[in-house]
């Protein structure tokens, strides 16, 4: 496509429909993954403010209240990142923008990490409540059961779950950053790939 800057790495073979290409030339994310995207980015930015206000508050039915929605909320990341990347094994991603090769590698394994670390946090929050002996509920909509109470166990998912949200706060700020640089330096059309159609094409 004249004027573009697709990188040659990633195609998606064929030509695309007016709305799945950008102003700049770029091919867009489908709807679902762009959906499946801000809804990962929204439920982020729930998880971790139920967890401060849960473990700021004394004993209580308040208390139980916030922890409840915190591990909800991290079950739901669970299950949206597995459908994420089961989604983009049988759609691959759009061709990137071109940019220097050593960060299109950062950017990439930035990508996979955020994807682990979205998986290892709900997984090692739910074994570390679960190995207390408690069950788990669902939005109080199901209740997951626990297992049988192993502290020694207990502390090494502990451990884990501190230290991954400081992983965390890393990852996502790293992709931030990254977004950013593309829309305010480079302004090469990155994050449109990520955004429904606004420029009227899609009404035609």
């Amino acid at each position: 496509m004249a004027g573009s800057t697709l990188s040659t790495r990633q195609t998606g073979g064929g030509s695309l429909p007016a709305t799945y290409v950008t102003a700049s030339g770029l091919p867009r994310y489908n709807p679902l993954a762009q959906a499946l995207h801000w809804l990962t980015a929204a439920l982020a930015l729930a998880v971790l403010p139920l967890a401060w206000v849960a473990i700021s508050l004394p004993n209580s039915e308040l208390k139980g209240t916030m922890f409840t929605l915190h591990k909800s909320v991290g079950l739901t990341i669970l299950a949206i990142v597995v459908l994420r990347i089961v989604w983009r094994m049988i759609h691959p991603a759009p061709a990137d923008p071109a940019a220097p090769k050593a960060l299109e590698v950062i950017a990439r394994i930035n990508h996979w990490l955020l994807y682990a670390i979205f998986l290892i946090m709900p997984v090692s929050g739910y074994l570390l409540s679960a190995l207390s002996g408690r069950s788990t509920a669902y939005f109080w909509l199901f209740t997951i059961p626990g297992f049988e109470k192993n502290e020694a166990v207990q502390k090494v998912f502990a451990t884990m779950h501190v230290v991954g949200q400081y992983a965390v706060y890393l990852l996502v700020a790293l992709h931030i950053a990254g977004t950013v640089w593309h829309l305010v330096v480079r302004r090469d059309g990155l994050l449109e790939r990520m955004l429904p159609v606004q420029d009227g094409r899609g009404s035609r």
